[in-house]
């Protein structure tokens, strides 16, 4: 056995200082590992040496890159390239797209844990129109209530719901070259001036340093004009939606739940087809079935996911959440979700922390400051508008996840650390999960009583149990 460490990432500034004393090295690039990489499946040589010689012929590399992506559709090689970025002073909106893409990782400022300054973004949309003084006076008049909660002793994470959408903030980012290409396109075709400006900046900082493995880049009529046309389409229909305000709605879910898991349980452990796993599980017992359940969790901890097929079940909620609690649902992008714009009509999430310190009707003051700014904006242009709404305002959210994801979407959501508005939107989502799929919700629970939902269906307690 030879196991090889070919690459990991490594900050640009030591990159440069390579180059500048390597006599202008031509193969500091991520495109060597993906045209070595390409070359596995059809060259016998070791990988180790067709990374050698990738780095040696760079031009060559990136050639071959280009003929294996354009030409044979090889997109995956590009999957072997992964970049950094450092992106800053993006709005609360603008974030809501950079984060849509799921094969990347994320860290963002805290807008619980840190204290917000007054800047924001003026959309470009506006700039220099009568409308540019209603959204400065509304964001100014929004942030400066949000200075005086704070000064009065509310938490940042409770005060932050009255600050705007075009609240700056910066996330740290890791991508790989293939997604790097579906953002710039799909950025590029963005309807909001901020979030094309992104992506151009983002394309010119890599487009020379590995110009064969991202090619497709330019905005398209699919990304321009869909979503655009069914808006048209449905437009009247539209005009009549906004009726029902429950927070949580099970939509809808797998038939005969708890059975197809089984069976997926069967499949996997026998040399039955399907079909037979299936019928074999509805003539088992309760009994039998709870057993076997509790066999695929016997010897997990909390920080372990439920085998994968738990992923053969799903669900889909109809949600209307917070700006702020959608921040942090968005986070879980191995769920399907899909989304409406923030929505005056649908009310506003008002902290307790904002109650019971009698500053409810000031909060609702500014909301309602917030809501006439916003629709003076509309008129000229509705999805600038959004960014004057608040981490208050609400959206319908439509999310599908399999019964995996919902037990990682619980553990970490209905913790007893996790943020109070997405830990109660969660624990109805368990509770309505429950309700249809009783035996595949067995330990599904926040971490913190991963232990005591253990014992609860095994007589002891779990191995390892979580430390805070």
């Amino acid at each position: 056995m030879q196991i090889i460490l070919a690459g990991y990432n490594v900050d640009t500034e030591v990159l440069e200082e390579l180059k500048a004393n390597s006599n202008s090295r031509q193969d500091v690039t991520p495109e060597t590992l993906s045209a070595s990489y390409a070359r596995i499946s059809r060259d016998p040589r070791p990988i180790n040496e067709l990374r050698k010689i990738a780095r040696q012929e760079v031009e060559k590399a990136r050639k071959s890159n280009s003929a294996i992506i354009f030409k044979m559709g090889h997109h995956s090689i590009a999957e072997h390239a992964v970049f950094n970025f450092d992106l800053l002073e993006v709005s609360r909106l603008a974030m809501e797209e950079i984060e849509k893409f799921r094969l990347c990782a994320y860290t963002e400022k805290s807008q619980r844990y840190q204290k917000l300054e007054d800047n924001y973004l003026i959309p470009e949309e506006i700039k220099g129109s009568d409308l540019e003084k209603v959204f400065v006076d509304t964001i100014n008049k929004q942030n400066a209530f949000y200075q005086e909660m704070v000064g009065k002793g509310i938490e940042p994470e409770d005060a932050r719901y009255i600050t705007s959408l075009a609240t700056l903030g910066q996330v740290g980012q890791t991508i790989n070259a293939r997604n790097l290409e579906f953002l710039f396109r799909r950025f590029a075709s963005n309807p909001l001036a901020e979030v094309r400006q992104i992506g151009s900046q983002m394309y010119k900082l890599v487009e020379k340093i590995a110009p064969s493995i991202i090619l497709f880049t330019q905005a398209n009529e699919f990304d321009e004009k869909t979503y655009l046309e069914l808006r048209t389409k449905n437009g009247e229909l539209g005009k009549k939606s906004g009726k029902g305000k429950e927070e949580v709605v099970l939509a809808d879910s797998s038939k005969d739940a708890d059975n197809k898991l089984l069976a997926a349980l069967l499949h996997s452990s026998t040399n039955l087809p399907y079909k037979k796993c299936l019928s074999k599980a509805k003539k088992m017992t309760e009994l039998e079935k709870k057993e076997l359940i509790k066999t695929s969790f016997k010897y997990a901890e909390f920080y372990d996911r439920p085998l994968r097929e738990f992923e053969y079940v799903d669900l889909t909620y109809d949600l209307i959440v917070s700006a702020a609690c959608f921040g942090q649902l968005k986070r879980h992008r191995m769920a399907t979700i899909t989304v409406q714009p923030y929505e005056p009509k649908l009310g506003v999430t008002i902290p307790d922390g904002v109650k019971k310190t009698g500053m409810e009707d000031q909060f609702n003051q500014i909301i309602n400051i917030t809501n006439k700014a916003f629709a003076k904006i509309a008129i000229k242009n509705s999805l600038a508008a959004q960014y004057v709404l608040t981490n208050a305002h609400r959206r319908r959210v439509l999310i599908k996840t399999n019964t995996r994801e919902l037990y990682h979407i619980s553990r970490l959501r209905e913790d007893k650390h996790a943020q109070w508005d997405i830990q109660q939107i969660s624990v109805k989502m368990t509770e309505l999960a429950k309700e249809v799929m009783p035996l595949s919700m067995m330990l599904i629970g926040g971490k913190d009583r991963y232990p005591e939902i253990f014992e609860s269906v095994f007589g002891k307690k779990p191995r390892v149990l979580p430390e805070f």
